[in-house]
């Protein structure tokens, strides 16, 4: 079992690596967005090997936590390493776990490839796995620790999808606004318009 690799980074693409360990290349998927470093210099990666009847595919990330999560995906039943990338793609673990724990289904369905039945699987079958919803924080203020209503956080996710706007966008978004104690759907929705505007909440 390959469970880490430490290596100079040979090629990269948005979604693979390929990572050089004296002198072989291990071709490794990781999330879109995984800041992997430069050609050149050196990563390291917690990988999940992935065996199939034909192959043998590695899956990385840059923080155990990641691959933690990851793996945790693939024990609900439908869910293949390519959508569990996805999501980990899509959100951050924090994120994630947060959707799932709070049955957000407007953020699990951001994920491509996860429609609502998908969505309330995962619900169903790994609510009680995920921890907390405190252990993940949907959007927190640059100098403050303040969550909003997780319940208003999905009505605004589903309505800025409405509208058009990219999961990481919103992610970004909410991400950047000040504390959200008390807020309800409509305030935090204008707050949220007016970041992705360019403006300030």
């Amino acid at each position: 079992m390959i469970a880490q690799l430490r290596g100079r980074v040979a090629h990269r693409t948005a979604t693979d690596v390929v990572v050089d360990v004296q002198g072989v290349g291990y071709l490794v998927h990781v999330p879109a967005g995984e800041r992997v470093p430069p050609q050149g210099q050196t990563v390291e990666l917690h990988t999940s090997l992935q065996v199939r009847e034909e192959s043998m595919t590695l899956y990385g990330f840059l923080e155990r936590g990641s691959l933690t999560l990851f793996e945790l995906l693939l024990t609900s039943s439908g869910v293949g390493p390519k959508l569990a990338l996805a999501a980990l793609g899509t959100h951050r673990p924090d994120v994630l776990r947060t959707a799932i724990a709070s049955g957000d289904l407007a953020t699990l369905t951001a994920i491509p490839g996860v429609g609502k039945k998908v969505a309330e699987r995962l619900v169903l079958e790994l609510k009680d796995k995920v921890g907390s919803v405190g252990a993940g924080v949907p959007a927190v203020a640059a100098g403050g620790t303040a969550t909003a209503d997780p319940h208003a956080v999905s009505e605004v996710r589903e309505a800025l999808v409405g509208l058009g706007y990219a999961a990481a966008e919103i992610q970004a978004a909410l991400a950047a606004l000040g504390p959200l104690d008390g807020l309800d759907t409509s305030e935090l929705l204008r707050r949220a318009l007016r970041q992705l505007a360019g403006g300030h909440p």
